[in-house]
C-alpha cells in the first residue's frame, strides 16, 4: 500500500533528524507542502557530499551561489556551515561582499561558480582555458553545477516562503562574531545585492 502524505512527511522528518542536529526551517517549510521536494533536497545533498569537492570547498561554492541569488536563509546558514567546515571568517566575509577568498583553490572555485551562474553554463573556450589554468577540473565544474541546481531550488523556495533563519544558526558564537557582515547585509527589497567578482 502506498504511503500516505502524512507517512511521507514523517519519513522525511526521520531523514532530517539523521542528517542534521535539528530539523532546519527550510526542510520544515518544504515538508509541510511537499515531502517529495524535501526528500529530494536531502537525498541530493547526501549524494553530492560523497563527491570530490572537500567540505569547506563545497560550502564556499554554496555560499557563493546563495549570495549570488540573494538568499537570506542559505547565505547565513552556509556562513555557519562553512565556518564549521573550516572556512575562515575572512573567506566567508569576502564571498558575502561579492569578493574572492585569498586562498587560491577557494578563489578559483568561487570564480568558476560565478562564471557558470553569469553564463548559465554556456562557457566558451576562453572560459574553459582560464579555469584549466586555475586547476578547476571538469569534475569540479560538474559538482558545482549540481550545487547550483540544488541551491537555486532551495534559494527560490526560501524567497517564496520568507523562511526564518534557524535560531541555533543566529545564536552560534562564530556567526555572532561575523554578524556585522552576515546579519546586516542588504537583501532583496532592502537594497542592492553586491556586485560579484570572478575574473
Amino acid at each position: 500500500m502506498p504511503e500516505s502524505f502524512a507517512e511521507h512527511q514523517e519519513r522525511v522528518r526521520e531523514m532530517a533528524r539523521e542528517k542534521y542536529p535539528f530539523i532546519p526551517n527550510q526542510i520544515r517549510v518544504l515538508n509541510e507542502h511537499s515531502p517529495a521536494a524535501a526528500e529530494t533536497y536531502i537525498a541530493t545533498m547526501n549524494a553530492i557530499e560523497d563527491g570530490e569537492l572537500a567540505p569547506h570547498e563545497r560550502e564556499a561554492v554554496i555560499l557563493a551561489i546563495s549570495r549570488y541569488n540573494d538568499c537570506h536563509y542559505c547565505a547565513r546558514t552556509h556562513a555557519f556551515l562553512g565556518s564549521e567546515a573550516g572556512l575562515s571568517n575572512d573567506a566567508i566575509e569576502a564571498i558575502h561582499r561579492g569578493g574572492l577568498p585569498e586562498e587560491p583553490r577557494l578563489r578559483a572555485l568561487v570564480q568558476a561558480t560565478r562564471i557558470l551562474l553569469d553564463k548559465r553554463g554556456w562557457l566558451d573556450r576562453e572560459d574553459i582555458e582560464t579555469l584549466d589554468r586555475r586547476s578547476v577540473s571538469r569534475t569540479d565544474l560538474y559538482e558545482i553545477n549540481v550545487l547550483i541546481g540544488l541551491k537555486i531550488f532551495s534559494n527560490y523556495v526560501n524567497h517564496v516562503a520568507r523562511t526564518e533563519v534557524d535560531e541555533p544558526i543566529t545564536q552560534a558564537p562564530n556567526i555572532q562574531e561575523m554578524w556585522p557582515v552576515v546579519g546586516k547585509m542588504k537583501w532583496q527589497g532592502e537594497g542592492e545585492a553586491p556586485k560579484t567578482t570572478y575574473r
